[in-house]
């Protein structure tokens, strides 16, 4: 298995994206949570939210053979643990992340989405590639996001209807008829989208932060085959580029309305040889 991958922040904030490989894993980790000028209740913040959640998991792919939800629902546990008693893990923007897991086992190929980060399978004998989204967040957001969309980004008028916006989706989150994301509660896991593909039928698999799927989910400048062929030749860094240059061309969210004029942008490409 050959795994390729490149990560940036975005411009003047940390990256609170995670990535990280094994020779028989991948996972990828997209965090989220209170708007920068709020309290979240957690003492950590986002990006250790996600590289504890991720390195927890990555280090449980290598020892665990059991189901991906519940190697997810037992890392969420851990991480959980790690900062109860220290932090409000009650609060309403507590961190959370999505999650992305691929792994292989001797003639399978297991995998896990929960929340909108993607997975992009390349698979034999289909004419395009299978992509696996959890949009139920988006689903919920587009009865709250007008308002929002509808101002230039940036501006104070779109930093306030964005932590409106965030505000909204609260009730919603990690609850049946809503979306859910990893946070505190493990059962989370139970809801995230999973599957299993014989291994040999696989000819490559892409795992996506939002910020680098938007390309072609929300720019729609690619195809999603486009997206596989970029990440083979010329890598992992050149897409995320492409995005930078994209959201340079558009600052204020005229042509592609969007929460974030920048956003964490996470790409790997997994290839069986």
């Amino acid at each position: 298995m050959r795994v390729t991958f490149a990560t940036e922040a975005a411009p003047g904030r940390p990256n609170e994206d995670f990535v990280a490989a094994t020779p028989n894993a991948v996972v990828l980790l997209d965090g989220a949570g209170a708007p920068a000028d709020s309290e979240s209740g957690c003492a950590h913040g986002v990006a250790w939210y996600t590289q504890s959640l991720g390195s927890t998991l990555i280090t449980a792919l290598v020892q665990d053979d059991k189901a991906l939800t519940e190697i997810l629902a037992e890392a969420i546990k851990t991480v959980a643990s790690l900062h109860d008693f220290v932090c409000d893990l009650n609060h309403p923007d507590s961190p959370s992340a999505t999650v992305v897991v691929l792994r292989r086992t001797a003639d399978a190929l297991d995998y896990l989405v929960l929340a909108d980060s993607v997975l992009v399978l390349d698979v034999l004998g289909t004419a395009e590639p299978l992509v696996v989204c959890d949009d139920r967040e988006a689903r919920v957001g587009a009865a709250h996001r007008a308002a929002m969309d509808a101002l230039p980004s940036g501006s104070p008028e779109h930093t306030a209807a964005h932590r409106r916006y965030v505000e909204a989706l609260r009730d919603h989150r990690n609850r049946d008829g809503g979306f859910w994301v990893a946070a505190v509660a493990p059962l989370a896991a139970e809801q995230a989208l999973t599957g299993t593909l014989p291994t040999e039928k696989v000819r490559a698999a892409a795992l996506l932060s939002d910020g680098a799927s938007r390309l072609a989910a929300r720019f729609h400048l690619t195809t999603w085959r486009q997206i596989l062929d970029l990440l083979d030749d010329p890598g992992p860094a050149e897409l995320i580029r492409r995005v930078r240059e994209a959201e340079h061309d558009d600052p204020d969210g005229s042509r592609w309305p969007r929460a974030k004029t920048h956003d964490d942008a996470t790409a790997a490409l997994w290839k069986l040889s």
